[in-house]
């Protein structure tokens, strides 16, 4: 019985559930992106492959309204916030259509020996699959998507079980922007589904956003098939309040980076590290503007936060906020949770021998810590296993480098928050995943680095 379906979050109506494909059905998957991949993409030019990406971009904004509705039923995203990320992933899409020529062109090296000249030169894998995540549907895919069918590489893409709409209406903005049969395909498919796809000798690749059990998984499979792997996991990520000009702005930005996406995104700032001096004031009015936001209808313009994407995910955030309390936290909390809308809540005295110091709360929990130096902030920042975003606020921009150098993460944002854009490169460290996406570095994952001396 297939496990597709979407179901509401803030109703908890199963609105339609989707029939998973047939083994027969998915061997002729994998055999229409090999054909595609041998045929349409060694003979599409740069700007052919790059038209076809402009014109899934197109339409993205074309159908934006449509495209943001899906996914407020899908996983309770705030109807304002879904637009956004449809636009981004549009964004992203264009980005690498205006620029397919510079990402793909010969790099020149340098010889030692005279009267010779070498390049390297970008060429495609082949056929790859992407495993999606729930928490930005569109946003996901356009970042693997984007480069690699402008590379020439073609696309099985298997999307999160909740996310059957938004993902069959992805395959058909491909359609109609002209992709021919198995440039891009979207299937409903099984973990076990999915193990066969990666181990299958036409399948050249697997690009995985998601948990770390299911990266684990999906790299372990990957690893015994030789087959290239990229992994964006869970975050922890650290935002460190050194010293500011501007409290109220330090707040604005700590509560934007905690609450995007309902607090469900893996490059949120999730833990709050502050500097005695200032820690009283920041922890007061971050803590009065977090239970200030109620989650409410996600349709309506404006919400604050909508429900988290399951009853299920709801449920296990209750937990662990209250191990969290019973292992010594103070829990401060706007509410109770009701069915998968969940209050807003602060935790503060968390020992570093309990599970909350190293876990990653997905949700509209904020955790914030005294700290006393400089060195002890960086100490705390990187007392996790995770190490995906970071964020620095400081008013002296020597410190501020300084931290950065010693953070242990794969990006550092200083003085902003909620600052992605499609040329700058996202991944992480540690357990928050292996190699990057976006920018000139996301289009250089899946392809032959392929040496020509002549």
């Amino acid at each position: 019985m297939s496990h597709y379906a979407v179901t509401n979050p803030a109703t908890g109506e199963t609105v339609k559930t989707y029939d998973q494909i047939s083994d027969a059905d998915l061997q002729k998957v994998i055999a229409s992106a090999e054909n595609a991949y041998r045929t349409w993409s060694r003979t599409a030019s740069i700007d052919e492959r790059a038209a076809l990406i402009r014109k899934v971009a197109d339409l993205h904004t074309e159908r934006r309204d449509e495209l943001a509705a899906i996914i407020v039923r899908e996983m309770g995203k705030p109807i304002d916030q879904c637009l956004g990320e449809v636009d981004f992933a549009a964004d992203i899409y264009r980005y690498y259509a205006d620029n397919a020529h510079e990402l793909l062109a010969d790099e020149p090296i340098d010889l030692i020996a005279e009267n010779a000249t070498a390049v390297m030169r970008t060429s495609p894998l082949g056929v790859l699959i992407g495993v999606m995540p729930w928490n930005f549907p569109y946003y996901q895919v356009a970042r693997f998507a984007g480069p690699n069918v402008v590379i020439g590489n073609t696309i099985i893409l298997k999307h999160a079980s909740q996310c059957p709409e938004s993902s069959a209406a992805i395959q058909q903005i491909f359609h109609d922007a002209g992709a021919v049969e198995g440039v891009y395909t979207n299937i409903y498919a099984s973990s076990k589904q999915v193990a066969d796809v990666i181990a299958d000798p036409r399948v050249q690749g697997v690009s995985l956003t998601g948990s770390e059990a299911a990266g684990s998984a999906v790299a372990e499979v990957a690893g015994r098939h030789l087959k290239k792997v990229v992994l964006e996991l869970g975050g922890s990520d650290p935002f460190i309040l050194l010293s500011t000009d501007d409290m109220d702005y330090a707040v604005e930005s700590a509560y934007g980076a905690r609450l995007d996406n309902s607090g469900q995104s893996c490059n949120a700032a999730k833990r709050f590290i502050v500097m005695d001096d200032i820690y009283d004031e920041f922890r007061e009015k971050l803590t009065a503007k977090m239970l200030a936001a109620k989650p409410s209808d996600p349709t309506k313009d404006g919400a604050d936060l909508g429900p988290l994407s399951s009853l299920g995910a709801a449920e296990g955030l209750e937990a662990q906020v209250k191990k969290a309390q019973a292992q010594g936290a103070t829990v401060v909390t706007a509410g109770e949770r009701d069915g998968a809308f969940f209050p807003t809540t602060v935790l503060t005295e968390i020992s570093p021998d309990s599970d909350a110091f190293h876990e990653e709360f997905f949700g509209p929990v904020a955790s914030i810590y005294k700290v006393s130096s400089e060195e002890e902030a960086v100490k705390v920042a990187n007392a996790t296993p995770f190490g995906l975003g970071s964020y620095v606020f400081t008013t002296d921009h020597e410190q501020a480098m300084r931290v950065a150098d010693q953070i242990e993460a794969g990006m550092v944002y200083i003085n902003v928050v909620l600052a992605d854009s499609p040329e700058l490169p996202f991944g992480g460290v540690k357990r928050s995943g292996i190699g990057r996406e976006m920018g000139k570095y996301g289009a250089a994952e899946f392809v032959n680095k392929k040496l020509i001396r002549y």
